[in-house]
């Protein structure tokens, strides 16, 4: 479907920003939530670039419900579009089969969705965010649920804000296969322990499945924690913007047929 449409997915931290022209997602931008100032801003940027056609729209996904009104106010100073919210007006784009589907985040959901509508089979999604998760659906396309876990960021944000002594420091990869100082004793702490999880995680959904699924990584932290690991198949930080543009279509190709 050669849709038209701004995207805009609100975070713990950051606003993600797409714009879809002709089906092609040609335009991206993110800021913090603390710039919320700045926002009608970049939504009338991006906007420019669609709003010659009378049929674009605007969709969002939230996982932060202080801020959608905010949110709802800036994009109708910008576009004067009401915000199609996957999960409410948007229908999600994947069966959800966890024990309550309606309290599952639908930024798992839609990212995940994303992936099996690339791949076409069971597939797993690790989102490195504020926090991290790691999702997993079937050859069918069902989202069938995952794991939540202190995203890299805020794992060591707790280690400096809860002891007296370690530092605080930036998340990067550790220098050496060894930690040799406080900072990087820290880092392996974290780097290794991410990975670490995630394959174990992935090892049991292929348990699970009876298959080894592919795993795709999104989220601002995924360059520095899973950048050539053997284990992932693709990393790709445009992947929920990606869902809530299916969810979008998905929605009116199901209503118009």
């Amino acid at each position: 479907m050669d849709i038209n449409l701004l995207v805009v997915n609100v975070g713990n931290s950051r606003i993600a920003i797409g714009v879809f022209v002709q089906g092609a997602l040609e335009y991206t931008r993110r800021m913090s939530v603390a710039q919320l100032e700045d926002l009608p801003g970049a939504l009338a940027e991006a906007w420019g670039r669609i709003s010659d056609d009378k049929e674009a729209e605007v969709a969002g996904a939230s996982v932060n419900p202080p801020l959608v009104g905010s949110v709802e106010q800036a994009v109708r100073q910008a576009t004067g579009k009401h915000v199609q919210w996957a999960g409410s007006e948007l229908d999600l784009p994947m069966k959800v089969k966890t024990d309550e589907p309606k309290q599952t985040g639908v930024d798992r959901v839609l990212g995940l969705a994303a992936a099996y509508d690339l791949m076409q089979k069971a597939c797993v999604v690790v989102d490195a965010g504020t926090a991290l998760t790691v999702n997993v659906c079937n050859d069918a396309g069902e989202f069938l649920g995952g794991a939540i876990a202190p995203g890299a960021s805020m794992m060591l944000n707790a280690l400096h804000d809860n002891t007296a002594k370690l530092p605080n420091i930036t998340l990067s990869v550790p220098e050496k296969l060894v930690g040799t100082s406080t900072e990087q004793a820290m880092l392996h702490g974290v780097y290794h322990g991410v990975r670490g999880m995630v394959k174990e995680l992935v090892e049991n959904y292929a348990t699970e499945l009876g298959v080894w699924p592919d795993l795709i990584c999104t989220g601002g932290d995924a360059e520095v924690l899973f950048k050539d690991w053997e284990l992932v198949h693709a990393i790709s930080p445009d992947l929920i913007l990606y869902g809530i543009a299916l969810a979008y279509t998905n929605h009116y190709i199901t209503h118009e047929s």
